[in-house]
């Protein structure tokens, strides 16, 4: 149970530390001044934090799955 829950907080931590999928109007008419290597490296941390994401999902749902079954037995 306690690593259940050591892993929710990962998983929150990771997600509110992701960027928005968003960038609103601004983005639409060029306002963004980000170079093209900033982009690139920030694609690769965002590409991380994703990965991470998906991992922790799944082991927290494995993990809940454990917990269900020792409950049950």
């Amino acid at each position: 149970m306690i690593v259940l829950l050591v892993i929710s907080v990962l998983m929150i931590v990771v997600v509110l530390v992701q960027k928005t999928k968003s960038a609103g109007l601004g983005e639409a008419y060029g306002s963004d001044t980000q170079s093209f290597t900033t982009k690139g490296k920030a694609a690769s941390r965002e590409a991380k934090l994703q990965k991470i994401t998906v991992a922790l999902a799944v082991i927290m749902f494995v993990l809940t799955l454990l917990c269900l079954i020792l409950i049950k037995f």
